[in-house]
């Protein structure tokens, strides 16, 4: 398994029309192949941008499956006009986990 991981530069007064927009969003990256989840987080302090996780079972499936469907068309014509800049993608693999 394959975390995504991006840090989205929503400004908080555009946070409830990007929710929303994401709503919808979840609809087309939920179809994906590959595609096991995701979380949205927001900052537990300050004013930061919110932190999407989505888990793949493979970057493959993730850079060459969905960002080259039509479902990403989708996805990005809802929620790329919320960022200023595009953010960064980063990639994790799980080192270690432990239940608490």
């Amino acid at each position: 398994m394959i975390i995504e991981h991006v840090l989205l530069p929503i400004a908080t007064a555009d946070r409830i029309a990007f929710f929303e927009a994401f709503r919808r969003a979840r609809a087309f990256i939920e179809v994906a192949p590959g595609f096991l989840g995701l979380s949205l987080h927001v900052p537990a302090e300050g004013d930061g941008g919110l932190l999407l996780m989505v888990q793949w079972a493979s970057i493959a499936d993730h850079r060459d499956g969905f960002r080259k469907s039509d479902d990403y068309q989708h996805w990005r014509a809802l929620l790329h006009p919320f960022y200023p800049v595009l953010p960064e993608v980063h990639y994790y693999s799980v080192a270690h986990a432990e239940s608490v």
